[in-house]
């Protein structure tokens, strides 16, 4: 097994950062200094063109001297100094003395008797540098991989403290000390994502405590009144004909909850398919739903609707608009007001819903957009709704790509608004405001 292990290594062999850097840094530094090396030799090569070292005169025997004259060893008369005459190694001047008996017979030719050497000492110059380039190139591979050692010493303390966190230690952080470097902000960056996820499983705990909570409030209060009917010896058809009504009124109850919950886990997990629509035209069919609930609590209702066409799930927007017309019906005062507007401008569709109401702190209206979040502390029944209204708001406004800005009004009551993108088809026309409008819409008294 440690020999096939072995064998795989060694067909493909691993391949860290580390390594690459250290051949990085190699390659570069080779690149250097045989760049180096080249100009050094053509900066010498060219400076040892014209020397200014003694030189020579070079005669060939003339054609119809005896022949030992022609075979006899040339004569280099040399011109520095009191010198008549100096004589170099044969071997080294062998071509030289054919091309001469060969083509200048007769004639006197000057050479540099310091080329050889001049050549010679080229020849050692490359040599020697490429000894010590290979040299420094060893070096250079060793510096090379303890320097990368050295930079990526917090990549793997990161490294190791991110594979030790899971659910159940969400709360640590990598914590990077240090220069403040792409290292560093990469570690920042990672402590904000898992900030973020303990935010998240945080409210997923929360969500699913709550809902386990307010899905047995109904069941528990049904059992109760079921076993208090079949217990009492004394029960008539009329009082089980009330606990029946109780029973259903928990049923509906019940489905109310489950339609919400399903409304937000849809509006959570997206879009599949948008329509075009006006958002307009969805708030009117909301307003005209609610006539009686409007009527009982003597409110007043301020409407001013223009055509504001965009793009999304129809049946989704619709329960945004229903979720907040009916908060602002439930949360309000007798005789209190509910201002509604739709307006069409600056590539979005605004709609804006205000009301009067309880005094609702700032520092509350973070909490109301989380599921099962109330302004009161009373989780026993449904009376003043499920707590998951603006939740399902605020879902469906981020499955639509639309802003969703909530504050207190000043004195009493919520102001609520929601910019949804215009249709891209309809974005740069103009939107006039609803000509067929009746009169009861822009402002009524109920």
């Amino acid at each position: 097994m440690r020999l096939r292990q072995l064998t795989q290594r060694l067909r493909h062999p691993q391949t860290t950062v580390r390594w690459r850097l250290t051949l990085l840094y190699s390659g570069l530094f080779l690149v250097s200094g045989a760049a180096l090396l080249a100009i050094t030799y053509t900066l010498v090569s060219h400076a040892a063109v014209q020397p200014s070292g003694p030189r020579a005169l070079l005669r060939a025997p003339p054609p119809n001297a005896p022949r030992s004259e022609q075979v006899k060893s040339p004569a280099f008369f040399h011109r520095s100094g009191n010198h008549k005459f100096i004589g170099p190694p044969p071997q080294a001047l062998a071509h030289i003395r054919q091309r001469l008996l060969g083509s200048n017979a007769g004639r006197a030719v000057v050479i540099n008797v310091g080329s050889n050497q001049r050549i010679s000492d080229l020849h050692q110059l490359i040599e020697e540098s490429g000894i010590a380039l290979g040299i420094m190139a060893i070096i250079s591979g060793l510096l090379g991989w303890l320097v990368a050692g050295r930079v990526l010493r917090p990549l793997r303390t990161m490294t190791a403290k991110t594979q030790q966190i899971s659910e159940a230690n969400l709360h640590e952080r990598l914590d990077l000390r240090g220069p403040r470097d792409e290292l560093r902000q990469l570690a920042e960056t990672i402590d904000g994502l898992l900030a973020r996820l303990e935010a998240a499983f945080d409210a997923q705990r929360r969500f699913v405590a709550n809902a386990s909570h307010e899905l047995r409030t109904p069941l528990t209060a049904t059992r109760a009144l079921l076993e208090m009917a079949m217990t009492d010896p004394r029960a008539t058809v009329a009082s089980f004909r009330a606990i029946c009504e109780q029973v259903l009124d928990e049923g509906e109850q019940q489905e109310q909850l489950i339609d919400a919950l399903l409304a937000l886990a849809q509006s959570q997990r997206g879009i599949d398919r948008r329509q075009p629509m006006d958002l307009a035209e969805v708030v009117r069919d909301v307003v005209d739903a609610r006539d009686a609930e409007l009527a009982v609590q003597g409110l007043t209702l301020e409407v001013s609707l223009e055509r504001a066409p965009i793009s999304g799930d129809r049946r989704l927007v619709q329960r945004l608009v229903s979720n907040l017309v009916d908060n602002a019906i439930r949360h309000n005062v007798d005789g209190g007001t509910v201002q509604l507007s739709v307006e069409a401008g600056d590539g979005n569709a605004a709609l804006h819903i205000a009301n009067t109401g309880p005094v609702i702190p700032s520092t509350e209206v973070e909490r109301l957009l989380q599921p099962f979040q109330r302004l009161g502390a009373d989780r026993v029944g449904h009376r003043d709704g499920l707590g998951l209204g603006l939740s399902i708001v605020a879902a469906i406004a981020n499955a639509h790509g639309a802003r969703l800005a909530v504050r207190p009004r000043d004195g009493s009551g919520l102001d609520v608004g929601v910019r949804f993108p215009l249709s891209p088809t309809n974005a740069g026309d103009s939107v006039p405001a609803i000509e067929t409008e009746p009169p009861k819409y822009r402002a009524r008294v109920l």
